[in-house]
């Protein structure tokens, strides 16, 4: 692969910006050793925590694919375009030494392979959360990712997993890290806020290395059949219309923070011309967690594949064309006035 697909995610020099994201496809050593072999410029482990109650919310897990007419879709290696994933999930179980040791080795089996394994930790408590991040630091792993506000903690046991949603619980949080911890840390913020950019400054303001966004969405779907809920619960919901929104969410944030600080885009990319997307709109990074999860590790090669045949069709470098249109957006009235156009769309009064 040519190195024009080489991006920077702050300190970090990746060989390209498609990353695995963290989640059952990265929950063993083989499936992070698959997403390496398939050339992903980094692997983000399964997620962990101090919590007892969050792991086992593992064995509580419901998985199941709608189509985009809201019709369950067999589960297949294949699945169609338009699949959306529907699931619980709980955190890795595994003890966290073992868990530790085993993504250390694998960080090392990456820096030979011209990639990196971060782990991640999902907030609960932030005392315990600085001092297993300082734990990943000493084991020799080059980078971690912490999610403040974990898609699944709407619906988690007591104090699984924390919720930190607001500007000042986000600096808060994120400035306690970077004061303890030297390891780039990449954090992660929920969807589910009123404008994830002004977390996204809270986070850059503390010292974040690089912020992700957004995480999946809680939802209810009801069957029409048996009147109840799918899963009988909610659960978190992603699919191809997630990339619209997390596009629009770069590219407010690169608006608000400008264009230096690296921002990582995930929720919708299914392919590298989804990859492309996230990076015209502001992206160096991009995770793909349920494509991995839904198609298998071959995705990453397949997308990487496409993303690089785009950049040459283009001509230009990956690092040309990050926020490209981000930059080039307007505001409504400086679009060309269209008297009268919305009249195709009504009834007319005419007798």
């Amino acid at each position: 692969m040519s190195n024009r697909t080489e991006t920077e995610i702050g300190q970090l020099t990746l060989k390209n910006p498609i990353i695995a994201g963290s989640g059952e496809a990265t929950m063993t050593e083989s499936g992070i050793r698959a997403a390496l072999e398939k050339g992903a410029g980094a692997v983000i482990a399964k997620s962990t925590n101090e919590s007892p109650a969050a792991k086992q919310q593992l064995n509580h897990t419901g998985y199941m694919l709608f189509d985009s007419r809201w019709r369950p879709i067999k589960w297949t290696s294949n699945p169609p375009e338009d699949a959306q994933l529907f699931c619980r999930s709980g955190l890795v179980q595994e003890e966290f030494d073992h868990w530790l040791d085993k993504l250390a080795a694998l960080d090392r089996e990456a820096a030979t392979m011209d990639s990196y394994v971060l782990g991640s930790l999902i907030l609960a408590d932030t005392e315990h959360c600085i001092q297993m991040a300082i734990r990943m630091q000493e084991a020799g792993l080059r980078a971690v990712t912490v999610l403040v506000a974990a898609v699944h903690g709407d619906q988690a046991s007591h104090e699984a997993i924390a919720m930190v949603q607001s500007v000042d619980g986000v600096y808060s949080v994120v400035k306690s890290l970077k004061s303890r911890v030297d390891i780039p840390i990449w954090i992660k913020l929920p969807g589910q806020t009123e404008d994830v950019s002004l977390l996204a400054k809270a986070a850059m303001d503390a010292g974040a290395d690089a912020v992700s966004f957004t995480d999946r969405t809680m939802a209810m779907v009801p069957n029409l059949e048996t009147r109840a809920p799918y899963l009988g619960t909610m659960a978190a919901i992603g699919g191809p219309w997630s990339l619209a929104v997390t596009c629009r969410w770069l590219a407010r944030t690169r608006q608000r923070l400008g264009s230096e600080f690296p921002l990582i885009g995930t929720n919708g990319a299914r392919d590298g011309h989804d990859v492309a997307r996230m990076l015209l709109s502001g992206a160096s990074g991009v995770e793909m967690t349920t494509s991995v999860m839904l198609r298998g590790a071959d995705v990453i090669h397949q997308s990487l594949e496409q993303l690089d045949s785009y950049l040459a069709s283009q001509g230009v470098l990956l690092r040309d064309v990050i926020g490209e249109a981000a930059d080039k957006l307007t505001a409504y009235t400086d679009q060309d006035s269209r008297p009268g156009h919305w009249q195709n769309f009504v009834q007319s009064d005419a007798v």
